[in-house]
């Protein structure tokens, strides 16, 4: 039996093994942090830390409101439990395996795959359309924060040239996505080019695969990529919806913070921890480590305070943000992708057939 027949055979077996490594790096990461959590429960007020539990709930929630309002919009009416648990899962993907949110949206498009008997493109497209409305909700939020900053006198020179360019970048991004699937011939030029890019980088390990990506099947997947995204911008008065969804998704991570602020007894301003997080998610994204783990601590930190709030009042709080954070959602995630698994659910990452 060849080595690739028998991956073939026992990814099952493989990617199990892969995630409990994956949970075990977790784990290792936060050794320390859950410590310093167990030492400072005592300093906590536990009613309050509580707070936390129905605002991840309401997180999920919009998450999956989302999605639905999206789905419709291209003719598909999901059911909320189905999409609530594969917020669930997603997010457990992507905290595990840390690439960026590749292998997350890879997860997601086979799920809906298989699930929900959804075509690949179409379901990356709303994936993309959530991050889209995600980054765009977050610049009110942004604003927001600068101002209430402002208000009480916290802001200085450098929170504003931070502030001010991460909300450029996601201004950037967001139309940049909206101008290549504006055309289908941008986008078929786009991704055709891509495509050649990866298979030549393929080829060089292996050499007797000369098209890994099928370019004529790329062509036609990226023909019904536009196809919905057309749909959706003809109904683009229907966005109004996910839009307010994507704001209560933002909102409430936001405030899952400053419920742990309220935990230890701090009133800080929602400002601080708005660019806080909002510079901590966005370096996290590029970590290698599973969740950001040791940058996402230190830039909050620090953004905290130069807004005003001391170092030893911050990083106590979002030690226990995190590894609050962490078992709240990393357990229920776990155990519906491993549901997901013993149903005959593809391994994240695994190729597309259309492609």
């Amino acid at each position: 039996m060849s080595e690739h027949t028998w991956l073939r055979r026992r990814w099952k077996l493989v990617l199990n093994l892969v995630t409990l490594v994956a949970l075990g790096l977790v784990a290792y990461a936060i050794r320390h942090q859950l410590v310093d959590t167990i030492h400072n429960l005592r300093h906590v007020h536990a009613w309050a830390l509580l707070l936390i539990i129905p605002v991840e709930f309401l997180n999920y929630h919009a998450q999956a409101r989302l999605y639905q309002r999206l789905f419709a919009i291209v003719g598909n009416r999901l059911d909320y439990g189905y999409l609530f648990r594969a917020s669930l899962e997603l997010n457990f993907v992507n905290h595990v395996f840390p690439s960026g949110g590749v292998t997350g949206l890879s997860y997601f498009s086979l799920r809906m795959r298989d699930g929900a008997k959804l075509s690949g493109a179409k379901a990356t497209l709303v994936h993309f359309m959530k991050l889209a409305l995600m980054f765009l909700a977050f610049e009110l939020l942004i604003v927001f924060g600068l101002l209430s900053l402002a208000v009480m006198g916290r802001v200085n020179n450098l929170i504003i040239l931070v502030a001010g360019s991460l909300s450029t970048l996601l201004l950037v991004a967001t139309v940049g996505f909206f101008y290549l699937v504006g055309s289908r011939q941008r986008i078929n030029s786009f991704f055709t080019n891509l495509s050649v890019g990866i298979n030549r980088l393929i080829r060089v390990v292996r050499p007797r695969h000369p098209e890994t990506i099928n370019i004529d099947k790329a062509r036609r997947v990226v023909d019904d990529f536009h196809g919905n995204y057309t749909q959706i911008k003809s109904s683009y008065r229907e966005l109004k919806w996910p839009f307010w969804y994507a704001f209560l998704a933002n909102l409430t991570e936001v405030l899952a913070v400053y419920v742990v602020f309220l935990a230890f007894g701090h009133l800080v301003n929602i400002g601080a921890v708005i660019l806080a997080y909002a510079i901590a998610n966005f370096a996290g994204l590029v970590s290698v480590l599973p969740g950001g783990v040791g940058i996402y601590e230190a830039l909050m930190t620090a953004v905290l305070a130069g807004t005003g709030v001391p170092a030893g009042v911050s990083l106590p709080v979002i030690v226990m943000y995190r590894v609050v954070n962490t078992s709240l959602q990393i357990p229920p995630g776990y155990y519906l992708y491993q549901q997901e698994l013993s149903k005959g659910q593809r391994p994240p990452g695994a190729p597309i057939d259309a492609l």
